[in-house]
């Protein structure tokens, strides 16, 4: 089995044996990925019709989601459609780089853009009975099988076996050996972002909505995992993926110096969303206090009048009264 993975793993050298070494202006130069490309531009597209919908049809939508999910994308082209894409076939920082965009940076600023509530304001009703993509979108939200991918058990457990699971086993070798495998795991780590942040950022409406003090446990549950994977591979005395162990002598890189930096960007990576994340919380917290109280002072005008009212019938009669006395 070994012998396979070597000979696959001569076969990336040769695939990789010219490429010049890093530098960042080579990294972001465009590459056009076909699958991730199609996919940005789609994503750009729908959301783009959708809020096209929206305003035609005289409904706001709030330029600040736009402009979130716009970075989001272009956060997932970035480190997808351009050389860095390339480069992290062969470089495990590079790697490291966009595994952590992808998984914990692109799926904040999508899930901010609030596109599930997009996608139903924008779609039409299908009419009495029968059943349209808004009803089966609708019916989707509120099934048991995603109550269940959105529940903490399922989604902290998911987010720490993404790193643990798959790099400290051979999986993550057999899936380098080709870039359809390549691109499955950025799939999958960009789908376990968006289940794991979606019940903690929730702008979208979900099946799982706790309140905020357990939103921010469950963020910090899983943040802790990610700076000991960081560490781990910090203090490592040797290279630990087999994918690379040897890389192309042209990069002029030291396997093990670019996996402690690799663990560097893992380690420093797992506090930036956090911060991110807890300042949306306390913003969207301090917003629905403020919505909270706005509609009690409501309610207590609407019973003050009310009561005001009571009064001066009561006054009224007592002065008919006074009129036939």
């Amino acid at each position: 089995m070994d012998h396979g993975g070597h000979g696959m793993q001569g076969m990336h050298g040769m695939m990789h044996m010219d490429m010049p070494p890093f530098t960042l202006s080579r990294g972001l130069q465009f590459s056009g990925e076909p699958f991730f490309m199609i996919g940005c531009l789609l994503g750009l597209g729908l959301y783009g019709w959708g809020v096209v919908r929206l305003r035609r049809r005289g409904d706001a939508w709030p330029w600040g989601r736009v402009v979130a999910f716009t970075l989001g994308v272009l956060s997932v082209a970035l480190v997808m459609c351009t050389k860095l894409n390339d480069y992290g076939m062969v470089m495990f920082s590079v790697h490291m780089v966009q595994h952590m965009v992808i998984s914990m940076l692109s799926p904040i600023l999508l899930l901010l853009g609030a596109p599930v509530t997009l996608t139903l304001r924008a779609l039409p009703a299908a009419g009495r009975g029968r059943k349209g993509p808004r009803e089966w979108l609708v019916t989707l939200l509120h099934s048991r099988y995603m109550r269940i991918i959105t529940h903490p058990a399922f989604t902290i457990p998911m987010f720490i076996a993404s790193l643990y699971a798959l790099y400290f086993t051979p999986l993550f070798d057999f899936l380098m050996e080709t870039k359809t495998g390549h691109i499955a795991m950025m799939v999958h780590f960009l789908a376990v972002g968006l289940v794991f942040f979606w019940p903690i950022m929730g702008v979208d409406p979900g099946p799982h909505r706790p309140g905020y003090v357990m939103r921010m446990l469950e963020l910090f549950a899983g943040m802790p995992f990610h700076a000991f994977f960081g560490i781990a591979l910090m203090m490592a005395s040797e290279p630990m993926i087999g994918t690379y162990m040897h890389p192309p002598a042209s990069l002029g890189i030291d396997a093990l110096d670019d996996q402690k930096a690799g663990g560097g960007i893992a380690w420093a990576f797992s506090e930036i969303p956090s911060v991110l994340v807890l300042l949306a919380l306390v913003y969207q917290w301090y917003r629905s206090e403020q919505r909270q109280a706005k509609r009690s002072d409501r309610a207590e005008e609407r019973s003050g009048d009310k009561e005001l009212q009571a009064y001066n019938a009561y006054l009224a009669s007592l002065h008919a009264k006074g009129q036939q006395g």
